[in-house]
């Protein structure tokens, strides 16, 4: 950032790259959006957030790319994973196309039907409740169903692309 003779800033150009690096300064957690199709299906997800309150709402955006969010669109319901601070390779398989992400991968149905990966921080059984043209992303409204936390779980934090070492949550107390 550079400042001019009258002290105004002077703002980076837009692109991609100043885009993820900018908005990587921005610490985010990292969630498995899931499914029971004919058989488990799911991918990581990063913009994820809590949208409302009354009525119980939550927002994802997966990329317009994915070929396992139309899968899950066409089922009408998901769970969102919210990965816990030592799955990160969790993370990484659920990122990789290809391959039968599920593969290994301890679970149990949630009240749904949806996958809940085992081991996560939380969990939120979702319907599908609208979708928005987002750019390069699909902006969906899930309406909350159930949802279960455990406070003895700290969650999967990426920031600046990377994850939060999970010796990092030793430091930090237990929040019931």
């Amino acid at each position: 950032m550079k400042q001019n003779e009258a002290g105004d800033v002077t703002p980076q150009t837009v692109t991609p790259n100043s885009m993820r690096a900018v908005l990587g300064t921005f610490s985010s957690g990292i969630v498995v959006v899931s499914a029971m199709a004919d058989r488990p299906i799911g991918f990581t997800c990063q913009a994820f957030t809590s949208l409302s309150l009354e009525p119980p709402l939550i927002s994802f955006s997966p990329a317009r790319t994915s070929t396992t969010w139309p899968q899950i669109r066409s089922l009408g319901r998901f769970c969102i994973n919210v990965l816990a601070h030592d799955q990160a390779q969790l993370s990484e398989q659920f990122a990789q196309p290809g391959i039968d992400r599920f593969a290994g991968v301890d679970w149990s149905p949630s009240p749904m039907g949806s996958p809940v990966i085992a081991g996560v921080s939380a969990w939120i059984d979702c319907e599908l409740a609208d979708e928005h043209e987002g750019g390069d992303h699909t902006i969906v409204v899930g309406a909350v169903r159930a949802l279960h936390s455990d406070p003895q779980r700290h969650p999967l934090i990426f920031y600046r692309g990377h994850y939060a070492p999970s010796e990092h949550w030793q430091a930090w107390p237990l929040i019931p």
